[in-house]
């Protein structure tokens, strides 16, 4: 894996949680403005739709560094639409980059054959 390709999965991982706090935090207001008289939901529904525009586009560029095939790259689409899936998307990013770097440390210590 080439420093590009880690930077835009090290992207995709910085704002998952991130849109994934926002949007959840997103389903609290709205539901506090239909029972109460608090209305955040202008406020968080800006907040999450910037984070949400910045996975679209950290998602594209992962996607297109990573030449994942269209099932992963669906899965990890659909999960910055689920209610804590972007949770989901941060660890199995994080395991994925985990296991490049160690497959890249094998293959410059000779141990696997590329």
């Amino acid at each position: 894996m080439d420093i590009k390709t880690a930077s835009s999965l090290h992207r995709l991982r910085l704002v998952s949680a991130p849109e994934a706090v926002s949007f959840l935090l997103l389903l609290v207001c709205s539901v506090l403005k239909r029972t109460t008289e608090f209305n955040a939901v202008p406020v968080m529904g800006a907040v999450h739709g910037v984070l949400f525009i910045l996975y679209v586009l950290f998602w594209l560029d992962a996607w297109n560094r990573t030449k994942w095939d269209v099932r992963t790259a669906a899965v990890y689409f659909l999960l910055s639409v689920v209610p804590f899936g972007g949770f989901f998307a941060d660890r199995r990013l994080k395991r994925a980059a985990d296991d490049a770097v160690i497959a890249s440390r094998a293959r410059r210590e000779g141990t696997v054959s590329a």
